[in-house]
């Protein structure tokens, strides 16, 4: 997620508004800001709970657990949903430097890790009692903001093309938010830190070279 943020939206971003010159990458600061504040506020008033954590996030409230969990992941997800479509909408765009191949490589790298996460959610509510359809349905549920999320950032990006290296910076900003938030942490967890680092180190690496390969 961090090597697609920099290769797939940040830098097309910047090279969007060249003729700033030194300047061209205000446009990209600007939205990586407002992406990184979205989801600071997104965790400060919505009630959620981090897989591992004892206490809930967010304004109090009565709902349980398990709710609060599918609620942090689908935080979580919306801005997978929002880069996704900021790139999609970047590839369709003739005035952009986005490639297709980049918009398929971070689609499929977002889905590779929707499965465990589609587990975290399903398992608890199984535990819970509840069916095997039922818990399926609501780890499939927690997920439908992605593409929601992706239509309405394709959408807007046509309307108002020259907005498009905004809207690539700001995924990137809440991409990077969720990394450092939540991945970080909980890849480092244990005794073993070393395996998270390197897992990190190695991802990174390979969604780079795969970027800029084919991209």
């Amino acid at each position: 997620m961090v090597a697609a943020s920099v290769w797939s939206l940040i830098i097309p971003a910047i090279e969007m508004r060249g003729e700033m010159g030194r300047l061209r990458f205000l446009p990209a600061l600007v939205g990586f800001a407002l992406g990184i504040l979205f989801l600071l506020a997104m965790d400060c008033l919505v009630p959620h709970l981090h897989a591992g954590q004892a206490l809930p996030e967010g304004r109090k409230s009565r709902l349980g657990r398990t709710a609060m969990l599918m609620l942090a992941v689908t935080i979580h997800n919306f801005p997978e949903g929002a880069a996704i479509g900021a790139i999609l909408a970047g590839a369709l765009s003739e005035e952009s430097p986005v490639t297709m191949t980049a918009a398929i490589l971070l689609a499929i790298g977002i889905s590779i890790q929707n499965f465990p996460e589609g587990a975290i959610i399903s398992l608890p509510f199984r535990a819970e009692g509840k069916s095997l359809r039922e818990s399926f349905g609501l780890g499939v549920l927690s997920g439908v903001v992605e593409p929601v999320g992706a239509l309405i950032t394709i959408a807007l990006a046509k309307i108002v093309t020259p907005v498009l290296p905004y809207m690539l910076s700001f995924a990137a900003g809440a991409m990077i938010y969720v990394v450092v938030e939540e991945l970080i942490p909980e890849a480092n967890e244990g005794n073993d830190n070393n395996r998270g680092t390197l897992a990190f180190a190695l991802g990174f690496a390979l969604m780079m070279t795969l970027d800029v390969m084919l991209g």
